[in-house]
């Protein structure tokens, strides 16, 4: 079936404003986005650009925003699209655009960084693994799922008006390491969320738990590291 995709386009080289450019493909309804995209850039316009690396939902690097969501190209099937209507595709919200579906993606990386994404211990190298039960487990398992692929982060209305804000994503990333009863970081990570860029800057909206391609609990992620911090406990 021929399907009709339409795509905001931007080269700095060439134009001062984002452009929609649209493409007629041929397609199946079983295929993805990322068939689309590929399509387009191998057989009609080889100067579209976008990021795409494992194509099956684990990477997370082509995340866009298809329709006005935020997804994963490469899980999103152009039947569940409506394909009868125009698709459009856009770079996700809130994070300088390079060209085309790329963004920098530095400052969401740096956000990353900055709350600590590792397991903190004291003492001697252990001679065996860490034990933990697996309720211990249980207690932060969702929030490992994550894949960096910042869908949730560029969903968030926050974000989008204040670049400051840590953001979803490095939430869920200190979360991760908060609630590991191995670590012992947790005080630092909880003043370094303890900022006026930090949790309390989430206005509770649900955008970034619908927009992960994961399904992670992100907002709940977010309340329960508020909730660490009013109470000092986890």
């Amino acid at each position: 079936m021929d399907v009709k995709v339409k795509i905001l386009r931007y080269n700095p080289e060439v134009l001062d404003e984002a452009e929609w450019k649209t493409y007629s493909v041929t397609l199946q309804p079983t295929d993805r986005v990322l068939d689309a995209l590929h399509k387009i850039k191998w057989e009609q316009d080889g100067t579209l650009t976008f990021r795409r690396s494992c194509a099956h939902g684990v990477c997370g690097s082509d995340a866009m925003r298809i329709n006005g969501r935020n997804r994963l190209a490469c899980k999103t099937l152009i039947k569940d699209l409506n394909p009868g209507k125009e698709i459009t595709v856009e770079p996700i919200k809130g994070l300088t655009v390079l060209k085309d579906l790329v963004v920098d993606m530095d400052p969401f990386f740096e956000a990353y960084r900055a709350v600590m994404p590792f397991l903190v211990t004291s003492g001697h190298e252990p001679t065996r693994e860490r034990i933990q039960s697996q309720a211990d487990r249980d207690r932060f398992d969702d929030t490992t799922k994550c894949i960096l692929c910042a869908a949730c982060t560029t969903s968030c209305p926050v974000f989008w008006s204040d670049g400051q804000y840590f953001g979803p994503q490095a939430i869920v990333g200190a979360h991760r390491f908060i609630f590991d009863s191995r670590d012992e970081g947790t005080e630092q990570r909880l003043e370094i969320l303890n900022d006026k860029e930090g949790v309390w800057r989430c206005r509770t909206t649900f955008n970034c738990t619908d927009a992960c391609p994961r399904g992670i609990e992100v907002t709940k992620a977010i309340q329960e590291v508020k909730r660490a911090l009013i109470f000092r406990r986890v």
